[in-house]
């Protein structure tokens, strides 16, 4: 396919190699070469992008893999679509594999929505619509005055467990937390297995979380008026840890859409192991893996960590080999091909389901 000749290129945003992985592979399913263009940072931290080649009225998708390095990969996309957009693209495709901030889609007390801010600069940069994956919180969409496609990884991580877990038929799909249990009864429903949820003390989800309206705090010597006296509500108090669910001489199977900050995953093995499980999987759509995250997973109980490769982690992979990789480049190939020729995007969605 000559992907000029047909009206579409693909650029990649990022200015490191290892990022650029994804969209080598997606151009090679589409059968296109990456778009000629430079992007890097001067030697004062600005971000520059040149596009080498023309683009004009032609339907051009934007890689943008996110790296440690977050608030530099924001800039890259910023400035490359509004660098296509001054160049007379005709309509400019954002493929953001794993949209940051996404945890930043509530308000916590006097913060802000920094998700809703985002949404607003790559409308003003130019992008007309977006293609991603397993929001965290897929009302998300509603902050975007443009399409905005959220592509799922549940039918990979499914085929993985099928084929690459042994005797998974005595496994059990756990959820970490009960914010999580929809998603797991979603991947055991599927799979015709079990459920299980962690609760208790040892978790600490965003809905604990305060979220602005315990604000402004109550002053000592406030005056009160009469009328606008509110019950006391009782302080939350979490019950003493407990598995809900049958974990004992099972395979424990932890989903969920991100893996970061693997504290609370490791809590989670330890007590799946202390119930009796005698395997512990952690299935997640996109591995961050931040901070000490391969040294604590080396450590744990967990036996072994999967994730696809919206987010580079290669390095992880090297300080631990419990991290495996599963491709989704095939879905977001598929997905690029259907939005350039007009096509239904519903077969990509068949089957899945809300709680996916």
């Amino acid at each position: 396919m000559n992907a000029a000749r047909s009206g579409y290129r693909v650029f990649s945003a990022n200015s490191t190699a290892a990022s650029t992985e994804l969209a080598k592979k997606i151009t090679e399913r589409l059968g296109a070469e990456l778009g000629k263009s430079v992007v890097y940072q001067e030697t004062n931290g600005e971000t520059r992008v040149e596009i080498k080649e023309s683009v004009r009225g032609q339907d051009i998708f934007i890689i943008q893999t996110i790296p440690r390095d977050v608030n530099t990969a924001v800039m890259e996309l910023l400035i490359m679509a509004y660098a296509l957009k001054t160049s007379c693209a005709r309509n400019i495709i954002g493929v953001i594999p794993y949209f940051p901030y996404s945890k930043q889609s509530k308000m916590r007390k006097r913060g802000s929505i920094v998700c809703k801010l985002l949404a607003s600069m790559l409308a003003k940069a130019g992008l007309t619509h977006i293609i991603t994956m397993d929001l965290h919180q897929k009302e998300i969409q509603g902050f975007f005055s443009f399409p905005v496609d959220n592509l799922r990884a549940s039918p990979f991580l499914l085929q993985y467990i099928q084929e690459e877990i042994p005797d998974y038929r005595n496994a059990v799909i756990v959820a970490k937390s009960p914010g999580a249990a929809k998603r797991a009864q979603s991947y055991a429903e599927r799979l015709r297995l079990g459920l299980a949820v962690i609760h208790g003390e040892a978790q600490c989800t965003e809905q604990d979380m305060d979220d602005g309206r315990h604000s402004p705090p109550m002053l000592k010597n406030a005056t009160v008026h009469p009328g606008l006296e509110l019950p006391v509500m009782m302080a939350k108090e979490k019950p003493p840890i407990t598995v809900v669910g049958d974990v004992g001489g099972r395979i424990a199977i932890i989903v969920d859409d991100i893996i970061d900050d693997v504290e609370s995953f490791v809590a989670a093995a330890e007590i799946l192991k202390e119930r009796g499980a005698y395997k512990i999987f952690v299935m997640a759509t996109h591995g961050l893996l931040s901070a000490d995250a391969p040294r604590l997973i080396e450590e744990s109980s967990i036996d072994e960590v999967v994730v696809t490769n919206t987010v580079p982690h290669e390095v992880q992979k090297l300080q631990c080999p419990k991290i495996k990789t599963v491709d989704i480049s095939l879905i977001l190939s598929e997905a690029i091909r259907r939005i350039h020729n007009g096509e239904s995007m519903a077969y990509l969605f068949r089957n899945i389901t809300v709680d996916d």
